[in-house]
């Protein structure tokens, strides 16, 4: 699926090019533990091609037709349908999708990010009048991506896409633990036609391509989806070239449940939401807030819903969690639930070590800790694996102080009826589902406080690509 020239060669200016350093990053198969790649490592010079190939295609291609960027767009969303079931079988490779998920979810609400972009360019008013002023909204130039390893596809399509929706020119670093996905995502924007310099891939660690991206001059614009460490250090490498940042970044989503909730349904539902990717989601609800009065009703009802996860290798249909997505993760996962015992938390279910019959592979026992308290490890830090923290309330107020009471602010859950939408509105994170509604495409993604600036998705992420201008006296 993944030849040797597109696996050792970088994807700029239009075509496959070699990598001017010898070093290589190895790709790990998370069920196996085994080697089953290797991608070039770009270098800075490497980076300077690119971003001067996307810098010298700009004019130009800002200048399309907004028709030609919506066919083009629409040319790379049938590619993508039409590859699905390779990207999702690279995607179980590389970071352990489940084969069943990765063709549900990973491959087609990528495809859709981009059929979003498209369809929004059919009458995306990039001039209006105010009076005798014109707003024009214009591409911001060349934008620099860098995308994560737990929804690889999925953060490519929802940054390219309303990148080149809007005009602009892009050179992408996605994570290199998960790169052959990024390598087909390429093969497809070059087999869609996209001019050369349009769009550039660039292999490569943090330290050395991600920093050159945030610090380099010709770059207009950066864009992170990663751990807040990594937000930060592109936001202080950006900040001498005054560039755009914009981050989405960590998460300890709450899940409300409201008194007046159909607990049967949700309580069920919130932890195969949790869970949901092996827990390697940034908005995943990773902490339940249930009323004090029905903890033991919610406990046995989350203990059974685990009871049913089938952990395996993601390859079998019948798989539910597949493993954690790689060798550090995996130690991070263990170690947070290695602290919720230690600060004593009620452990339901799970636990540390591999689930029985699993000798190899990172995967991890689908873990539940009850009577967790707000200063406990596990209910403030982003642990990003199969783990659930059940925190109890006396009344709403102190439920919605227990959901604030982070630096986090992504997303949020909210299950009830009566005082669900006010409860929504109190929560302080940049989205909220009411009783676990449909994904919506357009809704704007993103967070508050250390979740990060900026929002992805439809209307709203397209904007963020965009610059205005005023032009007084123009009619």
């Amino acid at each position: 699926m993944i030849d040797g020239a597109v696996r050792q060669g970088l994807y700029i200016d239009g075509g496959w090019q070699e990598a001017s350093g010898t070093t290589t990053l190895p790709v790990v198969d998370p069920t196996t533990e085994a080697e089953i790649a290797q991608v070039a490592a770009g270098t800075s010079a490497d980076l300077d091609r690119a971003v001067a190939a996307a810098k010298a295609a700009f004019p130009a291609f800002a200048a399309t037709p907004v028709a030609e960027r919506q066919a083009m767009l629409e040319r790379i969303h049938a590619l993508i349908l039409d590859r699905a079931e390779p990207l999702a079988r690279v995607l179980t490779q590389e970071m352990g999708a489940t084969i069943t998920h990765a063709r549900t979810a990973h491959v087609p609400l990528a495809a859709a990010h981009v059929r979003v972009a498209a369809d929004l360019l059919a009458d995306y008013p990039f001039l209006t009048m105010q009076g005798s002023t014109a707003i024009v909204r214009e591409p911001i130039g060349v934008c620099a991506l860098i995308t994560p390893w737990n929804w690889p596809l999925y953060q490519i399509t929802a940054k390219v896409a309303p990148a080149l929706a809007a005009g602009c020119t892009v050179v992408l670093k996605p994570s290199e633990l998960s790169p052959l996905s990024a390598l087909l995502f390429a093969r497809i924007v070059h087999d869609a036609g996209v001019p050369a310099g349009v769009f550039n891939l660039v292999n490569g660690t943090g330290p050395e391509i991600g920093a050159a991206m945030a610090a380099h001059p010709d770059v207009d614009m950066i864009s992170i989806t990663g751990s807040n460490r990594a937000g930060v250090l592109v936001a202080q490498a950006a900040a001498p070239t005054v560039k755009r940042v914009t981050q989405e970044l960590g998460g300890k989503s709450p899940n409300i449940l409201l008194p007046d909730a159909d607990f049967a349904r949700v309580v069920p539902l919130g932890v195969m939401t949790a869970f949901r990717n092996v827990g390697q989601s940034c908005s995943a609800p990773t902490r339940m807030i249930v009323p004090r009065a029905r903890l033991a009703e919610v406990e046995t009802l989350a203990r059974e819903t685990a009871a049913t996860i089938v952990v395996g290798d993601p390859a079998n249909e019948t798989t539910m969690l597949g493993p954690i997505a790689n060798a550090a993760q995996y130690a991070r996962v263990q170690a947070m639930i290695a602290a919720g015992i230690a600060e004593g938390a009620t452990l339901l279910c799970g636990g540390p070590g591999r689930p029985d019959g699993h000798e190899r592979g990172y995967f991890v026992r689908p873990t539940i800790f009850s009577d967790v308290a707000t200063a406990m490890r596990i209910a403030q830090e982003e642990i990003f694996g199969p783990v659930l923290a059940i925190l109890p309330y006396d009344d709403v107020d102190e439920a919605v102080a227990i959901a604030n009471d982070t630096v986090f602010g992504l997303g949020g859950h909210v299950q009830g009826t009566d005082l669900a939408r006010a409860v929504a509105r109190r929560i302080r994170t940049g989205q909220v589902h009411i009783n676990h509604p449909a994904w919506d495409p357009h809704a704007p993604f993103g967070g508050y406080k250390r979740s990060g600036n900026g929002r992805e998705y439809g209307v709203f992420g397209l904007e963020e690509f965009l610059e205005t201008k005023a032009i007084l006296g123009f009619a």
